[in-house]
């Protein structure tokens, strides 16, 4: 149990509601896949490799957004997976994407990545002097707090906002209010049980309106 403190725990089902990709593309990506007999491996081992169920650590959680924007591009799993070893090597970071260091050490990272792989998606977003800012936006970043090593410590994944918190050393890294800590999902479901009542609700976990309407929305956004 005490390895799982402070590391957050996700189905690819949760992370795909969370982050917007598709789980079967999550699956792919962390676990692995087979194709025409042959086993490809996931891009990386997974933070929470020592259970035996496929599941996904918080660090993992915000890597795969990286992922999806370069998939989105055109670049291979190939080109991926290497630059994902090359960044970790050179950043000292297991989850070198997410690194802030990434945004300004990443062309050049890719661009010796295109000399090992020949990737076209990837020679032609290299060529393109705007083209990678475009995929590595500052989007991508808004939202995290980085600890002073650099590495992600908590997300809020609501834009311009910090009422809803993922935070692996709260609550398994499961969205919470991030003011007091309370699971969203757990007031949506005393505000459907309390006939969509914000005020009732308040009242009942004695927290303000604004708070149960925050976790109201985040909770419809993750559903649709």
């Amino acid at each position: 149990m005490s390895r799982l403190l402070g590391v957050g725990l996700y189905t690819a089902s949760e992370a795909s509601a969370y982050t917007g990709i598709p789980a079967k593309d999550i699956r792919r990506w962390m676990f692995g896949y087979s194709a025409a007999g042959v086993d490809h491996p996931g891009l990386w081992t997974p933070e929470v490799a020592f259970l035996d169920d496929k599941l996904l650590g918080f660090h993992d959680l915000l890597e795969i957004r990286f992922v999806h924007a370069f998939r989105l591009h055109g670049v291979s799993l190939q080109a991926i997976r290497s630059a994902s070893l090359q960044a970790r090597e050179m950043f000292g970071q297991l989850y070198p994407f997410t690194c802030r260091r990434f945004q300004t050490d990443g062309r050049d990272i890719f661009a010796t990545v295109l000399n090992e792989t020949g990737d076209e998606a990837l020679m032609d977003l290299l060529k393109r002097q705007y083209a990678f800012k475009q995929v590595i936006t500052p989007s991508l970043y808004e939202g995290i707090d980085y600890s002073s090593e650099d590495s992600a410590k908590r997300w809020y994944p609501v834009k311009r906002s910090k009422a809803v918190v993922l935070d692996p050393a709260r609550n398994f890294g499961k969205p919470v209010l991030s003011s007091i800590g309370i699971d969203t999902a757990a007031i949506y479901h005393a505000y459907l049980a309390e006939g969509q009542n914000a005020k009732r609700v308040s009242l009942l976990y004695e927290i303000p309106s604004a708070a149960v309407e925050a976790a109201v929305a985040f909770e419809h956004r993750i559903a649709a």
